[in-house]
């Protein structure tokens, strides 16, 4: 092992340190015990999603209790505007300058959202009960205060990790605070095992469905469709260059953009119910965003239904067929049986649209099936699929990058 490969693997544990601390430092004026009791009555739906991805920072109701979500949210509506804004997808071409011009619009909006959360959070919390010690003002803006500043702490963490560290800083964040929050809930289902409430076959069966799916998610992730190219082969220098290459379009090439997005957008009405009205929103309202809850039908229906269009949607905007098309002309590369120019752009997009189509029912199916499993079973924690792809996803990069500090220590 390298000492640069030592040296950025200890930063990140130690950073990795430095936020698991966070999650355990209480937030000032609310009653643990009495939030306790609430949370423990609504852990099985959203609030105990939101509890996995924060690393147990809501459980506890912790300064970093937001986690770093605020910030994946603006990442990916900057995104999704880059994609319907011509002035926003021109930066993301312009090199170094354009993703700092970006990385900066990601940031203000990340303190809005933030703002916005804990905001709701402080109200939420007075209205939920006697949690909150001395209510009023002064608490929702120390609230406020306190849960934007730790959200924009882990931003700065993640980029740090980053750069200084091994890995992506914020898929790390995410996994491992999904990975810190497993052991309890297998603890609790064994625990309803041995109560009776879960019988053997369905634990065995929960370990069995992890297993394959978390097999079926790297086989997945790792799909790609490979596009035969011929180049002219010609004499550069000493040796001949040119000669058979291909183009590779992966399976997923939307990553979990969809779904998170899909999920956020129906969110919506929930948090917002729940956060300014304590839970008691209007009848209709609280109807309608009863039946948006994990699990549901109708949420299930139009989780699916968006998720297939903006796995299309957003693979469009990364994966562009008529500028892969230009560039192989201008290096003189040619898809055997397919005239160059815009033959090859029609070609290349049927390709992708045969490819993202497998791609987002894939996506479907691991974001929904772990919905269902939830939704008519009683397992006590969240076995969704935003988990086991945030995990798994991660340690693969995770593991391509040490591999290829490794490469390089034996190349030098």
């Amino acid at each position: 092992m390298t000492s640069e490969l030592s040296r950025r693997i200890g930063f990140t544990l130690g950073a990795l340190l430095a936020y698991r601390l966070g999650t355990y430092i209480p937030l000032p004026g609310i009653d643990p015990a009495a939030w306790e009791q609430i949370y423990r009555a609504q852990a099985g739906g959203t609030l105990g999603l939101i509890n996995m991805l924060s690393g147990g920072g809501i459980h506890r109701m912790a300064i970093l209790a937001l986690s770093i979500l605020p910030y994946v949210s603006a990442a990916v509506i900057i995104q999704l505007i880059s994609i319907v804004s011509p002035a926003l997808g021109q930066l993301k071409k312009d090199g170094a300058r354009g993703r700092k011009v970006i990385a900066r619009y990601t940031v203000s909006l990340t303190v809005l959202l933030a703002v916005f959360q804990s905001y709701g959070v402080a109200t939420g919390l007075e209205g939920a009960g006697n949690v909150v010690s001395d209510p009023g003002w002064l608490f929702r803006l120390s609230t406020t205060v306190t849960l934007t500043g730790g959200t924009m702490v882990l931003v700065l963490l993640s980029e740090l990790i980053t750069v200084r560290g091994i890995g992506n800083g914020v898929s790390l964040l995410l996994a491992v605070g999904i990975v810190v929050e497993l052991p309890m809930a297998l603890v609790t289902m064994f625990e309803l095992g041995r109560q009776g409430v879960l019988s053997g076959n369905a634990i065995l069966g929960v370990f069995a469905l992890a297993i394959a799916g978390t097999g079926f998610v790297v086989m997945m992730e790792r799909a790609q469709r490979q596009v035969p190219i011929e180049f002219p082969r010609r004499q550069a220098g000493p040796r001949m260059i040119g000669g058979r290459s291909h183009l590779s379009v992966k399976l997923n090439s939307a990553g979990m953009i969809p779904a998170n997005l899909a999920a956020g957008i129906l969110l919506v009405p929930v948090t917002t119910i729940a956060s300014f009205g304590g839970g008691r929103g209007p009848d209709g309202w609280s109807a309608f965003a009863g039946q948006l809850a994990h699990g549901r039908p109708l949420f299930m229906i139009l989780y699916a239904g968006m998720i297939l269009f903006l796995a299309f949607l957003y693979t469009a905007f990364v994966f562009n067929p008529t500028e892969a098309a230009e560039t192989l002309r201008k290096h003189g590369g040619l898809i055997a049986g397919v005239g160059p120019g815009e033959g090859t752009a029609e070609y290349i997009d049927y390709v992708l649209s045969r490819i993202t189509c497998i791609g987002a029912v894939y996506l479907v199916l691991v974001f929904l099936l772990p919905e269902l499993l939830v939704a008519y079973t009683v397992l006590p924690f969240y076995f969704g699929g935003a988990s086991l792809l945030i995990v798994v996803c991660t340690m693969v990069d995770l593991i391509a990058e040490v591999q290829g500090y490794r490469l390089l220590e034996r190349g030098g």
